[in-house]
């Protein structure tokens, strides 16, 4: 049964450092989208999935996570790393369109309805938090 759309969650999903994790995180997006009611929102959220934990997973060397946030109309995906370092600014499609790399955070920030990041320290640990957001209209 699905929850009301109007009503927040979140989930987190701990992940290796590990390729794989990639599509993992995907099918879990589409999977928690379609319980509570939000598939339209699936194949922009995918490729804003991929992005964030393909980041994640290349540019740092250890586990990293994923956490989906529905609240005011509002999906907002993240991901953690372990890497302090501030993800690459994002550069222009047309300036990358034959690149094989450097395109992911130029497609979040032309599909995402705003994104950020900021560094992350709690306890001994330090990472990054890369986020971004997709309304529902």
């Amino acid at each position: 049964m699905s929850q009301t759309k109007g009503e927040p969650w979140e989930y987190t999903l701990h992940i290796p450092h590990d390729l794989r994790a990639v599509t993992v995180c995907r099918r879990t997006l589409r999977l928690v989208l379609t319980v509570h009611g939000l598939i339209r929102l699936t194949d922009v959220a995918e490729l804003l999935v991929t992005e964030l934990v393909s980041n994640a997973v290349r540019h740092a060397k250890g586990p990293a996570s994923l956490r989906l946030r529905w609240q005011n109309g509002v999906l907002r995906i993240g991901a953690w790393d372990a890497n302090p370092e501030p993800p690459s600014a994002p550069q222009e499609l047309a300036c990358t369109v034959y690149a094989e790399a450097g395109r992911g955070l130029e497609l979040v920030r032309a599909c995402a309805d705003d994104w950020g990041w900021y560094p992350l320290r709690q306890g001994g640990d330090r990472g990054k938090y890369v986020w971004c957001d997709l309304g529902a209209a």
